[in-house]
């Protein structure tokens, strides 16, 4: 990976930190350039979070990116999330742990 796409993922793993203060989650990023010995971001309970800030996200890649790293870090559902530029921040997950997360919210009918 070269220096200009590091910085730019680098960019929006802080961008998506901020993001989700934001909204009150205590999310912190981590090492910069790591190549993996930690997360992108910690602190989302039960969610590894993988962060892709990029114009041509290959999404199976970055999942199975996402479950390989939620099992070394047993940190929680592997989770991608991205963005291309000029675009709102998504979010991927397996349908399984989607239903496991929300069948766990409290108060949930």
């Amino acid at each position: 990976m070269g220096r200009t796409s590091q910085r730019k993922g680098r960019a929006g793993e802080l961008e998506l930190a901020a993001t989700l203060r934001e909204y009150g989650f205590m999310v912190e990023p981590g090492a910069p350039a790591n190549h993996g010995t930690t997360p992108d971001l910690t602190g989302l309970p039960s969610i590894h979070i993988e962060c892709k800030r990029t114009e041509r996200l290959d999404l199976g890649a970055a999942m199975a990116q996402a479950v390989h790293d939620a099992e070394k870090f047993h940190d929680g559902a592997p989770t991608v999330f991205h963005r291309r530029n000029r675009q709102p921040w998504l979010v991927t997950m397996r349908l399984t742990d989607w239903i496991e997360i929300y069948n766990n919210i409290e108060g949930r009918n």
